[in-house]
């Protein structure tokens, strides 16, 4: 699959814009990766206000890691299907603020982008204002991809839309999530997922 032939006008653009801001270069190639870490810590953070909550809330925070194990794991099935090479390879002559992948690290589509909006969208479906901020930090994610020279845009709209399509998944599996939530709250898991009153 050859990326450029799809949007290579729009990459070279973005990759023409990340030139002409060097004073964004650190934030970005920092955030790219710390950006997955604040999405990891905001899921933490939903599940521990969980264990006070009803059940259905906690069987709501618990897939989010799920999603996005699930989602990743599809993500990576993709890339060795498709073998679509990374844009800094088409266009070597062309500078990128991250070096370039191995050859065997395929474009299509982006983990990076697959993780944040997965982890996004189940947080949405837990909380909406916590969401919200996770959608503006996978945002911030996905624009880093390209901005980087690691992606072409079609790799990270790909992403996007595999990432939330596996997280909104979650809806049709609350209720055996929920069940198995109450099961697991009267036993040696209690600690993991609380019980119906807050605790402290």
């Amino acid at each position: 699959m050859d990326g450029g032939v799809i949007d290579g006008g729009w990459y070279l653009d973005v990759v023409g814009f990340a030139r002409s801001t060097p004073w964004l270069h650190g934030f970005f190639e920092i955030y790219t990766d710390a950006g997955l870490g604040l999405l990891a810590v905001l899921a933490a953070v939903v599940w521990w206000r969980a264990r006070g909550k009803p059940a259905e809330t906690m069987a709501a925070a618990l897939w989010v890691p799920l999603a996005v194990l699930l989602a990743y794991g599809l993500s990576n099935l993709v890339k060795v299907l498709v073998q679509e090479p990374r844009p800094c390879l088409r266009y070597p002559a062309v500078p990128t603020v991250a070096p370039c992948d191995f050859a065997t690290d395929y474009s299509f589509p982006s983990n990076h982008v697959v993780f944040a909006v997965s982890a996004a969208v189940g947080l949405l479906l837990v909380a909406w204002r916590v969401g919200l901020l996770a959608l503006v930090l996978a945002g911030l994610v996905a624009f880093s991809r390209v901005y980087l020279g690691a992606h072409y845009p079609h790799d990270v709209l790909a992403a996007v839309v595999l990432g939330a399509a596996i997280a909104c998944c979650g809806l049709l599996l609350r209720r055996p999530l929920t069940t198995l939530v109450v099961r697991a709250r009267d036993g040696r898991l209690s600690r993991l997922v609380g019980t119906a009153e807050r605790v402290s």
